[in-house]
């Protein structure tokens, strides 16, 4: 129990988490737990992907890499509108109002659920249409359908559980936040083959262990953040109305943000097929080996935008320099060493995979020369965290488009002249440019920060 001297002399209580104690030690311990429940969505989506295609059919897998790109854009409203919840009730629990961040809390909960409702209703009669727009066709456009009706009903399920992991994360309540994704990860490991291949549902199998998974987001989510920590009250609807507007200022620059990535991978995507499906190969398994080998980079900024939101609640600047710095040296050490562990075992990965001429060039290409860049991607992620959380949200969003378009456009285009190798040494070195503007313009708006009020924009 906390002395007298750690209280907040205004409201007597304990302060926030992140106010006090090592940045470096809060940096990590969010990081990694926030790492560890995002690697368990990442093994399940390729276990998902590995099941259905032991059925046997090429067009059972097709369609259900259709339905995840439509279920992609759906997860992105989610992470941006959390993103936003996460930033407001950091800052507010740095402040040391407690009662205020209850009814925040309960405010974003409400937001992202109607939010979500109305996306599912919105897209559930041209689901058909989407798909089609897509270019699934024939068979494959059918069991695509099939597969989103049973998933759709269940979006608002997932923005809300992914929510109630951000509202925890803003607690500093990082193992709790890391429960809420480990749990939905482990019961779709559980299911899938249940489903798939025991009670033979095939796709169908997978669709309702997805709505099942999304279940288990909400329960554990809200036991953590309404029966734990009983961070959750009802808003008046004066209330809601006042974090209307602050609440969108931060959400939608960060769902923009969020649908920038796709966009610059389809660009490389339609770069790499000049050069063959070798070529296409070798993109699409270094996609599946950045975000496991790198999660703990994809995860900074989720994971460090808590700490800077109530270290500027508490007005606290020097401890949000600090964490900035501590963010980029941890950035830097994880990649150093995920680089050497992907150089060292370049040969097995293309053996693994059964990789041969472009395509086993262009994986080792990548695990030799290329992973290294991921040092500035961490850095814009950090910086992307400081932006959201700090009162500048379109600065992320302005950096992230300008990666997808200015980053990546020019250098793939100039470096294919060189070959596949070429494009992807092009889209490496567009991603140093913008990493380093955006660490460099980060600093600068923190310098910014000393008298200004620590409220809501």
């Amino acid at each position: 129990m906390a002395d007298q001297s750690s209280q907040n002399p205004k409201t007597g209580k304990t302060p926030a988490v992140f106010t006090t104690g090592s940045t470096m030690r809060h940096v990590v311990n969010m990081t990694m737990a926030g790492a560890i429940g995002l690697v368990s969505i990442f093994a399940v989506d390729l276990l998902n992907l590995f099941y259905i295609s032991r059925l046997g059919k090429q067009e059972l897998t097709a369609a259900v890499g259709y339905a995840s790109t439509i279920m992609f854009f759906t997860v992105s409203l989610s992470i941006g509108f959390t993103i936003a919840s996460t930033a407001i009730v950091s800052r507010v629990l740095g402040a040391g109002d407690i009662e205020k961040s209850k009814t925040d809390s309960g405010t974003t909960l409400i937001f992202i659920a109607i939010i979500n409702i109305a996306t599912a209703l919105i897209m559930f009669p041209f689901l058909g249409s989407i798909l089609s727009l897509l270019g699934a066709s024939g068979y494959t456009h059918e069991v695509a359908l099939d597969f989103m009706r049973i998933v759709t009903p269940a979006i608002p399920m997932m923005g809300f559980g992914m929510c109630c992991s951000g509202l925890l994360r803003a607690r500093g309540d990082a193992k709790r936040a890391m429960y809420v994704t480990l749990s939905a990860g482990i019961v779709a490991a559980i299911l899938d083959p249940i489903l798939i291949f025991y009670f033979e549902l095939g796709v169908r199998g997978a669709a309702i262990s997805t709505v099942m998974t999304r279940v288990v987001l909400v329960v554990v989510g809200l036991y953590g953040v309404w029966h734990i920590h009983k961070m959750i009250a009802m808003p008046s609807m004066q209330q809601m109305s006042r974090l209307f507007r602050p609440y969108l200022f931060i959400a939608v620059p960060a769902v923009l943000t969020q649908v920038a990535t796709p966009v610059s991978n389809a660009y490389v995507t339609s770069i790499m097929s000049q050069f063959g499906d070798g070529a296409v190969t070798g993109w699409a398994i270094i996609g599946r080996l950045v975000p496991l080998a790198f999660v703990a980079v994809f995860t900074l900024s989720a994971a460090v935008g808590p700490i800077l939101g109530q270290n500027l609640g508490a007005q606290k600047i020097d401890r949000i320099t600090a964490t900035m710095w501590n963010s980029l040296l941890f950035t830097f050490i994880y990649t150093m060493i995920m680089w050497a562990i992907l150089a060292i075992f370049a040969d097995q990965i293309v053996t693994v995979f059964k990789l041969s001429d472009e395509a086993a060039r262009l994986v080792k290409f990548f695990c030799l020369i290329i992973g290294g860049t991921y040092i500035f991607q961490g850095g814009l992620f950090v910086a992307n965290a400081a932006f959201n959380n700090l009162g500048y949200p379109y600065l992320s969003t302005l950096f992230n488009w300008g990666r997808a378009t200015i980053g990546t456009i020019p250098f793939v285009w100039y470096g294919s002249r060189w070959g596949a190798e070429g494009a992807l040494a092009g889209y490496g070195v567009g991603g140093i440019l913008f990493g380093v503007g955006a660490v460099i313009v980060c600093f600068r708006v923190i310098r910014n920060l000393p008298g200004k009020a620590p409220t809501v924009p």
